[in-house]
């Protein structure tokens, strides 16, 4: 069999199943489950810097925390990165209830080794969630120069 009706009947076969994906609806999510998914994630973030710290530090490291929060199966996926410390990060978190300019205790550490860029996930509870969606939750990532927070940002709501 020559390329050329080899390609020709691959093409078929593409356009064929295609066409029964069209009609049978298989493949393709209806577009009020589309949104319907869409509205159940919140999108969170925040800008990671020393002069957000209690009290503002005179460090040059900045850094963001990205995150998606779930409300259907409260799981809260959390994406890191960090530059410019004074050296390594001794401990990383999220810390609450608390509005900017306040500080509050460790609700959700990162985990033991605090790298950039990092991730992590976890299960929220409705106490927690309520604290996020309110805005009293901020992350900071310490270091053995700053025991109390070397870069701090308040977690924000972005949709």
């Amino acid at each position: 069999m020559t390329s050329r009706r080899l390609a020709a009947r691959i093409s078929f076969a593409a356009l064929s199943l295609a066409a029964v994906a069209a009609i049978t609806g298989c493949g393709m999510m209806k577009p009020s489950s589309t949104a319907a998914a869409m509205s159940n994630m919140v999108a969170l973030s925040t800008q990671l810097r020393a002069s957000n710290e209690v009290p503002p530090n005179a460090s040059p490291a900045t850094g963001t925390v990205d995150a998606v929060f779930n409300k259907d199966t409260s799981m809260l996926r959390w994406k890191v990165s960090y530059s410019g410390l004074t050296g390594p990060a001794t401990a990383g978190h999220f810390h609450g209830p608390a509005a900017a300019g306040a500080n509050a205790g460790v609700v959700l550490p990162w985990g033991s080794a605090i790298t950039s860029p990092m991730e992590g996930s976890a299960t929220l509870t409705p106490a927690q969630t309520a604290d996020l969606m309110a805005g009293r939750w901020y992350a900071n990532v310490h270091t053995a120069a700053n025991p109390g927070g070397e870069v701090r940002g308040q977690m924000l709501v972005r949709n």
